[in-house]
């Protein structure tokens, strides 16, 4: 089998010794901890746009390249080492980096050189949780007969990588899914990180708080009032101590990860639970009208992804970042979950409108938009008179003409000068 060898033990005290605590002694309920051996994998593509392009291009390795024109999308270690990040300026990124290659981007290459990665997951073990187009967990525990020990299968994992599909990734091995991934980071470029048990706490302790999943700006800078940088120093305030400073809610969760606890299983599958597009728009002043055309841009392209999936949604959710590069969130849900790309524009107009006096008074550099709360098409509860769901529709029709003839075939008049934006490739839903 090569299901993860998880099972329930009672709660674990700071040092890490089984305990069931006056908590669990009370309540009767036991943790699930993780297993006993690190085998567990996290396989990260190393700047994933640049790295294609590097490969694509041998003139570009070895030398700075940015992905992306007004925003970068992504950048080589090469231009990484002169500060330039995502998703930064790009007239920022090249006062940084003067000497970068720009290159606009090639999603389809993207997709697929993700395609061709995740193939090499697939022949490497059947237990694959994709998180992105560009890395995943494998669950390895199950193939020490037929494969070897779980450094071993990563290490043919790299080299059939780099071999087939031609970039470089890095990977990490851990017993829980959140070690695996903090290693990876750890790793790279290009490398190979091993966390055994034995040494977990040593490896965590002395990394960043921001390296624990959950800690943004915001809860850095409330631990760094505290004199709380390191992981380690996060650890030994304990939950209760932690309480005070970031809620009861966080103060486990962050505790837990602190102490190595991350019982989650690698999940095959899973289907994901919002989907979401968005558009950089410079610093430069936008009429209203224009913002609105670029939200019916994107509210086209995520009703397509929605009916190609068979899935429906519930809930819109305006996203905006200002000139000040602060963040804003509007949502709205609707009576009916739906596919249709009309009710759910309707949707996002009103949050536009409700949110159009702080965008002319903030400047907006970003508009997105996402969809939440979502389910199968076909378990949506019929409506009286109990018709089914048309199928000769508009949308039908317009999604018809774009796999046919491309997605740019049919296009909203207002977008015609403007262009509906990059389409970034999503893993299969």
């Amino acid at each position: 089998m090569f299901v993860s060898d998880h099972r329930r033990e009672p709660a674990a005290e700071p040092g890490g010794t089984p305990s069931a605590g006056p908590d669990s002694a009370r309540s009767g309920r036991t943790r699930i901890v993780a297993r006993a051996e690190a085998s567990i994998l996290h396989a990260d593509l190393d700047s994933f746009y640049a790295s294609v392009e590097q490969r694509d291009d041998p003139r570009l390795r070895g030398r700075p390249v940015i992905v992306g024109g007004g925003v970068v999308l992504a950048a080589s270690y090469e231009a990484k080492a002169r500060g330039v990040r995502t998703p930064m300026n790009g007239a920022r990124a090249l006062r940084l980096c003067p000497d970068a290659v720009v290159v606009p981007p090639r999603m389809s290459a993207y997709a697929e050189a993700s395609k061709a990665v995740f193939e090499v997951f697939r022949d490497t073990t059947p237990v694959v949780e994709g998180i992105s187009i560009d890395e995943a967990f494998l669950d390895v525990g199950g193939l020490r007969r037929i494969a070897g020990e779980p450094v071993d299968i990563a290490h043919a994992l790299r080299v059939a990588v780099r071999e087939q599909v031609g970039l470089p990734i890095s990977v990490g091995i851990a017993r829980t899914k959140f070690l695996a991934k903090v290693a990876s980071a750890v790793a790279k470029p290009d490398g190979l990180r091993l966390v055994p048990p034995e040494g977990e706490l040593d490896f965590l302790h002395p990394l960043a708080v921001e390296r624990l999943w959950g800690v943004g700006e915001v809860t850095a800078a409330k631990l760094r009032d505290r004199g709380i940088t390191r992981i380690g120093q996060l650890a030994q305030h304990g939950e209760a101590g932690l309480r005070p400073i970031l809620g009861p809610a966080a103060a486990r969760h962050l505790f837990a990860l602190s102490m190595a606890r991350d019982p989650r299983r690698v999940e095959t599958g899973r289907r994901r639970r919002s989907i979401g597009a968005q558009r950089a728009l410079g610093r430069r002043s936008r009429e209203p009208e224009e913002i609105e055309a670029y939200l019916h841009g994107l509210t086209d392209r995520l009703g397509r992804r929605l009916r190609d999936a068979g899935r429906v949604c519930r809930t819109v959710v305006l996203r905006m970042r200002f000139d000040d590069f602060s963040r804003v969130t509007r949502s709205h849900t609707m009576p009916e979950a739906s596919d249709h790309t009309e009710t759910i524009l309707r949707a996002a107009r009103v949050l536009l409108a409700t949110a159009m006096p702080m965008i002319q008074e903030r400047g907006l550099t970003l508009v997105g938009l996402a969809l939440t709360n979502l389910d199968d098409a076909d378990a949506v509860q019929l409506t009286l008179p109990l018709e089914p769901r048309a199928t000769a529709t508009l949308d039908a029709t317009l999604d018809d003409l774009r796999r046919r003839f491309g997605s740019a075939a049919v296009t909203r008049a207002a977008l015609i000068t403007r262009g509906e934006g990059l389409s970034v490739p999503l893993l299969p839903d």
